[in-house]
């Protein structure tokens, strides 16, 4: 017996101490990297001298400025793999005819080239437009140094209450969690609204950590998924503020998924499983019911796309106005969608699955089109979660057949 539990432990042991080596690896990482970007972005232009004057071409496929005068609107010029970004006011750019310009070309003492729409450049100019490209280049670095401290997070989540997850739990959070930092790398987020992509892309990689958190608390029938959950609503606020966009999602998040993350968790406190503290009792949804949430999701989703879509709200975020009309309306779907979902897992039903499964798929398609590609990594989660949660939900159902058969709380 005694020989038994030490073959247990030392592979545990071993385990454990790889954890401990990846944790301190990550940390090491993230500090270097944060280090190596924050030196170049602020590191001095040095001297710089005058190249050449290039002709240049207005890109007007990166353009769809309608909105208020005080919106930010960046035209770009190019010539072959040349590039000169200037911004301008709404009322200059309203009055903005040429489509062609002289740009500028300097270089800096380490060989960086940087283009202006005038010759006579002061130091403060220079500078400004050096941060902003050393800004660039070193995205990657950054949104390494951003994923290494949620991934390292993540794990250390994973150490703490490793006894309440299993094997396959942690595998699937660690493994949708690698697969964001890789994504995040590969597909930096570019500045929108006057907001760097870096924090952009921050916000992207809290979002899926926070949410595919929150989406494994819910499989395991644990309350605590809502106490995770109002920090999600905190971030999609924060994303849809940044971003200008997705605004009946964001109404929905602040007037009824947070007020109903609490009253959710106050209600699932009162139904705890007699045998198992942890959990919490779950059942279904009948047929009929189904059948009046489907037809309040048609009417929110045609209703609130129809006021949404006669708004004018500006944003840099999407360059086509049949692309952004198109967006509102399957937004509003989906937080159609989210608000069934909100109520189902509120009065502890099963079908909640089923609208996490429609609402992956219709923010799937609107990541796809917006090119929020790390953000495509969630839905994954959602996807693959969303079986294994409706799966360990049906079969506690299915054994406790006979509880709660007729309450609705």
């Amino acid at each position: 017996m005694i020989k038994f539990f030490q073959k247990n432990i030392e592979p545990n042991r071993k385990l454990r101490s790889a954890e401990i080596i990846v944790l301190v690896l990550l940390i090491v990482g993230s500090l270097v990297s944060y280090g190596l970007g924050f030196s170049k972005v602020n590191s001095s232009v040095g001297s710089f001298s005058f190249v050449q004057t290039v002709e240049m071409t207005r890109d007007f496929e990166m353009e769809d400025y309608d909105g208020e005068e005080d919106t930010i609107c960046d035209v770009t010029y190019r010539a072959g793999d040349k590039e000169m970004i200037i911004t301008y006011s709404y009322d200059e750019y309203e009055k903005l005819e040429t489509k062609e310009i002289t740009g500028y070309e300097f270089k800096t003492q380490n060989g960086t080239v940087l283009y202006f729409d005038h010759q006579d450049v002061n130091k403060k100019e220079l500078e400004e437009a050096y941060q902003q490209v050393m800004a660039n280049q070193t995205m990657p670095i950054f949104n390494f140094a951003n994923a290494s401290v949620i991934l390292a997070l993540s794990l250390l989540i994973m150490m703490l209450f490793s006894r309440q997850f299993t094997t396959y739990e942690k595998s699937w959070f660690m493994s949708i969690m690698v697969l964001a930092t890789i994504f995040s790398v590969l597909f930096p987020e570019e500045s929108a609204n006057g907001v760097n992509g870096i924090i952009i892309m921050l916000l992207y990689l809290l979002d899926t950590f926070l949410n595919i958190l929150c989406e494994l608390l819910i499989s395991k029938q644990s309350r605590y998924n809502f106490l995770v959950s109002v920090l999600v609503e905190i971030v999609e606020i924060a994303m849809c503020v940044v971003l200008m966009y997705r605004f009946a999602t964001m109404a929905t998040t602040l007037f009824f998924w947070l007020p109903i993350d609490i009253i959710s968790y106050i209600n699932w406190s009162r139904h705890k499983d007699e045998d198992e503290d942890e959990l919490t009792v779950v059942r279904r949804l009948k047929g009929w019911q189904e059948i009046l949430v489907i037809v309040g999701i048609v009417l929110w989703t045609f209703v609130v796309g129809y006021l949404i879509s006669g708004l004018d709200i500006a944003t840099d975020f999407y360059n086509n106005e049949m692309l952004e009309t198109a967006i509102i309306y399957i937004d509003a779907c989906a937080s159609a969608v989210g608000i069934a979902n909100g109520l189902f897992i509120f009065f502890r039903f099963r079908e909640q699955w089923i609208a996490w499964y429609i609402c992956a798929a219709l923010e799937a398609i609107i990541n796809i089109i917006s090119g929020q590609y790390v953000l495509l990594i969630l839905k994954l989660g959602y996807f693959t979660n969303t079986t294994y949660g409706y799966i360990k939900w049906s079969k506690y159902i299915k054994s406790h057949k006979e509880e709660e058969r007729l309450t609705i709380f």
